[in-house]
């Protein structure tokens, strides 16, 4: 048990190091109070909506990174990626069934579209509720800056 409690804490204090403290305070504020997607739910907030079943609202953002930009988020709210757990395969699973549908719908499905996730600091999440990106509708750059790679020669 003490091997446990000691492991626990080292563990606990690597999290801590994950992400700034700016970053996790911002991350606590905006958790203990209803996410922008909730109030869109709740018609708190306007949204042009383009699809709502009992489970997923998709409606497109107010700034869009590509020529066709949708967002795809769960009615339940689950804080990132990592709060995903087993009971939440369906739920993500459709999710991408979602996407697909609407990128159909919006005559990207056969010219290509990007499906994304992000999830905490280093990927620029800043709303704690997962939400899938659908971006398409022109030629997409790289997935991710790729600066580090040419810093380090090119080597991953």
């Amino acid at each position: 048990m003490k091997y446990f409690c000691l492991l626990f804490l080292v563990f606990s204090m690597l999290q801590a190091k994950a992400q700034s403290e700016i970053y996790q305070k911002k991350k606590a504020e905006k958790l203990a109070v209803k996410s922008p997607f909730e109030k869109i739910v709740d018609r708190e907030l306007p949204a042009n909506i383009v699809y709502e079943d009992g489970d997923i609202i998709a409606f497109q953002p107010l700034d869009n990174q590509a020529r066709v930009h949708y967002l795809i988020v769960p009615k339940k709210r689950i804080p990132t990626i990592n709060d995903v757990s087993e009971g939440d395969q369906m739920l993500m699973g459709k999710m991408v069934l979602v996407a697909q549908k609407i990128a159909k719908e919006k005559k990207i499905g056969e010219t290509g579209y990007r499906l994304v996730f992000n999830t905490n600091e280093d990927s620029g999440q800043s709303v704690f509720h997962i939400h899938l990106h659908l971006l398409g509708g022109n030629k997409l750059g790289p997935m991710a800056d790729q600066t580090w790679r040419h810093e380090n020669g090119g080597k991953d």
